[in-house]
């Protein structure tokens, strides 16, 4: 053997001696629980968190086995982002808009009044650089996000009465999260906090007068029409519907390249199955629950949806000036709006147009 490939053979053993003990890991698989905001079962999030965790097993031979809990089985709806932050679990399914009270820039990464579809949300976060100012946000609290699913364009929620004008918003106490909350709030509402599980409890005892939650493929598990029978649309608060798969920083950095693949791939197949599969369930139910279960679907009047865009322009500028991190998110998530907008217009708006002809 010449002394160039004695040296090639030394590197190539020297790789698998510093890599035994990863091959030796495979025979002792890593065990992580994952927490989520959702009911157990819960069709759309917690259907995601679940098949996420599946998928990490199987595309990692079984390397990592992820345990999913329900909201409230060790954690509230709404401490998953701290809990996965300070280590207490491994892995998190949520919405990063649960989480604005630490960050106002995290509202971004869910969804943003009369913002983002779900395609165009997946196009800024792949492509636009999203991702990396999400990174740069999640990681002081130690953190690393990554999409998990989604529900799609929301509806504008569940009411005990209809409203038939922007003033009949005024006083109304509504669930709702994130920005749609503030602009409800603008708009002359009362928003709460309330999590999904709680939803129904709140509506039947009249805490609460609406609830807006995702789509009829989602809602129709909480069965809010027996309490709020009407049912509006469009829901330009929320017109995406991004999960977040959260990562303890510091298991994910000591991960090897082959495993962050095998969790990255999870997240991203989750991506196209989650909206194949909403779009399927929320056809299936807005058909049952207008059906059978006679559901009054209606649209929230023109005044009213003109008024929140004007209020919506000046919370966007508003939450810009909250924190450094939201400025600097508001700048590319505007950019990028401002740049697909123009063929969303003629390509997505158009066809449909078209069709409704």
């Amino acid at each position: 053997m010449n002394r160039p490939d004695r040296r090639t053979a030394l590197a190539a053993a020297a790789t698998g001696l510093l890599a035994a003990p990863s091959l030796a890991g495979a025979q002792t698989p890593v065990r992580w629980r994952m927490v989520t905001s959702w009911p157990k079962n819960l069709p759309g999030p917690a259907f995601s968190a679940q098949r996420i965790a599946d998928r990490i097993r199987l595309l990692s031979g079984g390397r990592i086995e992820v345990q999913v809990f329900a909201a409230g089985e060790v954690v509230p709806a709404f401490a998953v982002h701290e809990a996965v932050g300070n280590g207490t679990v491994e892995l998190g399914h949520t919405a990063s808009f649960f989480a604005i009270g630490r960050e106002p820039a995290l509202a971004y990464f869910t969804s943003v009044p009369f913002g983002f579809t779900p395609p165009e949300h997946n196009s800024w976060i792949m492509n636009g650089g999203g991702q990396t100012l999400w990174d740069e946000t999640s990681a002081r609290f130690g953190l690393k996000p990554l999409l998990g699913g989604n529900t799609g364009v929301s509806m504008g929620g569940w009411f005990r009465r209809e409203i038939a004008s922007a003033e009949d918003v005024r006083g109304l106490k509504i669930r709702m999260i994130g920005l749609g909350a503030e602009l409800f709030q603008r708009l002359g509402a009362t928003a709460l906090a309330v999590p999904p599980g709680d939803i129904y409890p709140a509506l039947e005892r009249g805490a609460i007068d609406a609830a807006e939650f995702t789509a009829p493929g989602s809602d129709i598990q909480l069965g809010l029409w027996k309490v709020a029978p009407f049912y509006y649309a469009p829901g330009f608060n929320k017109p995406n519907g991004s999960s977040e798969l959260l990562v303890h920083k510091a298991h994910w950095d000591a991960l090897p390249a082959d495993l962050k693949s095998v969790v990255q791939a999870a997240s991203d197949a989750e991506q196209a199955v989650a909206l194949a599969e909403i779009e399927k369930l929320n056809m299936d139910a807005l058909a049952q629950m207008v059906g059978a279960q006679g559901v009054q679907l209606r649209g929230f009047p023109t005044e009213l949806i003109q008024i929140a865009r004007r209020h919506a322009a000046d919370l966007a500028r508003d939450l810009g000036t909250r924190s450094p991190m939201a400025a600097k998110v508001a700048e590319s998530y505007a950019a990028f709006q401002a740049r697909i907008s123009p063929w969303t217009r003629v390509s997505m708006h158009a066809a449909l147009g078209a069709r409704e002809v």
